[in-house]
């Protein structure tokens, strides 16, 4: 029987970024559910601050090339790939110039970039286009941080027919990872491409958008919700409950994530 194939998306991987409650666990996560017989693919944003030569990054030319248009303006994509060898894992990373090229990740000195809105949809739509170019399709497709919450959308409205994601079960983890800055009312508009229509945004569209704004809109289009963080926000929790949502409650990682891989089988099930 061919194993189930698991997308992660994760905003933060340790060791290549500092620890914190996501890089962590997204580099444990993965590699505990590879042990268990299933098939994975990693992404992360590839952050300036993410030491190329000291973590063997290269440009993976034949997935690189591709231009994608955000609020009329074109950015280039390029892809580049490291090896965690103590976990045979691979992480893909998405990179641009004009998003990732920055010593910090999401803030520096000054608070936090004016565009992160920008950055986020354009990390979420490079993962899902070079998940095409590498002709792998996955069975379920777990997201990681705030960052990563447009994913859900895109996959449920604007790739729904793809032979590669029509199948796919989404599950996002909500962190206490707040950002402070809502994005701006024009960002619901930005999101739109062939298959998101208006009424698919419409809890957005034309307003200030903040992280339990944001964090509802990721749920409203995920097939499950994990609680990241045992502090979240409970007007988060509450909202996934009244949508029918599965729900996993805070858990412990000691117990080799087993009530992880016991929720993608419910997804799938599902």
């Amino acid at each position: 029987m061919e194993a189930t194939k698991i997308l992660y998306i994760a905003q933060e991987i340790t060791p290549y970024l500092p620890e914190s409650e996501v890089a962590n666990e997204c580099r444990q996560l993965p590699q505990a559910i590879q042990e268990k017989g299933r098939e994975i693919r990693t992404f992360m944003p590839k952050f300036g601050c993410v030491n190329e030569r000291r973590n063997q990054l290269h440009e993976v030319i034949r997935l690189s090339g591709m231009n994608l248009i955000i609020d009329d303006s074109d950015h280039p994509l390029i892809i580049k790939v490291a090896s965690i060898q103590a976990a045979r894992m691979q992480v893909y990373f998405i990179d641009n110039d004009d998003f990732f090229q920055r010593k910090s990740t999401v803030s520096d000195d000054n608070g936090e970039f004016m565009d992160n809105e920008d950055r986020s949809i354009f990390f979420v739509r490079g993962v899902l286009e070079t998940v095409k170019k590498l002709r792998w399709t996955p069975d379920i497709i777990h997201c990681h941080g705030w960052m990563t919450a447009l994913a859900p959308l895109y996959v449920k409205k604007a790739f729904n027919t793809d032979p590669f994601f029509k199948n796919s079960k989404l599950v996002y983890s909500v962190y206490n990872d707040e950002f402070k800055n809502p994005f701006s009312n024009r960002f619901g508009e930005k999101l739109k491409i062939d298959g998101v229509e208006n009424s698919d945004i419409s809890s957005i569209l034309g307003k200030d958008v903040s992280f339990a704004e944001l964090s509802k809109f990721a749920i409203d289009y995920s097939d499950a919700v994990v609680q990241g963080s045992e502090i979240v926000d409970e007007e988060i929790l509450k909202y996934a409950n009244s949508k029918g949502k599965l729900l996993l409650p805070y858990y412990s990682c000691e117990k080799g994530y087993e009530e992880v891989n016991s929720l993608y089988d419910q997804v799938l099930a599902k």
